[in-house]
Formats: structure tokens, sequence, C-alpha cells
């Protein structure tokens, strides 16, 4: 854990979030700026920078990441309409917390390229 990051403060309880999802390595929360009717972030319980820095290790982490992306597009009812699942590494790509997380959406029609 990295006790100036805003994520491992939410995992911690130190800070509120609305955790939509947690299992062992993994919890999901509402995203405070919605960028679609539905947008969770994915986030690992382990403080990962970014993606340069995962390792084989952490595959079980990435599994349950989409297992839980999965779990929370039936719950939401967009799983058959369809989401998207965007994780952004350094900030030439958009990433602004340095904790790796997914973001994922949907609930709206999705546009290509995103931007």
């Amino acid at each position: 854990m990295d006790s100036n990051c805003i994520f491992c403060k939410i995992i911690k309880g130190e800070i509120k979030g609305e955790i939509v999802y947690s299992d062992d390595l993994v919890i999901g929360i509402k995203d405070i700026n919605p960028q679609a009717p539905v947008h969770i972030l994915l986030i690992p319980k382990k403080h990962i920078p970014t993606a340069q820095e995962l390792t084989e290790e952490d595959r079980d982490i990435l599994k349950n990441i989409f297992l839980a992306a999965k779990k929370i597009a039936i719950d939401k009812n967009i799983g058959e309409s369809g989401y998207r699942v965007v994780m952004n590494c350094n900030a030439g790509a958009g990433q602004s917390v340095f904790h790796i997380h997914f973001h994922l959406l949907g609930g709206r029609k999705m546009e290509w390229p995103p931007g």
C-alpha cells in the first residue's frame, strides 16, 4: 500500500468510496465523475503504479478484474447490450491516479475510436 494513494486509502477504508464489488484481490467502486450510465473502477488491492510494473505474480489480479467486470456487467444489466473495459497507462494515455485501475463503462452506445 502507498500511504499517499487515494485508491489505497479507499481500500483501507480511510476515504469513502461507493464499493459495488469486492473479493480478496480487487474492489469495484462507482466513478465519482461517470462517463457513462454505468462507470465502475476496478482496482487491485495491491498497489501497482502502472501497467509497466505488472509482473507474472499479478496474473490472478488481472483474472479477477475481468471476472469482476463480467459479474458487475450482468448485475447492472449491461452484459448483453455491451460494455467497455479500459485501462490507461501513464500520463500521456490519461492515467491520473498512479495505482492501476480499469474503467468498466456501459449503458450507452460506445463510439470508436474512443478519443
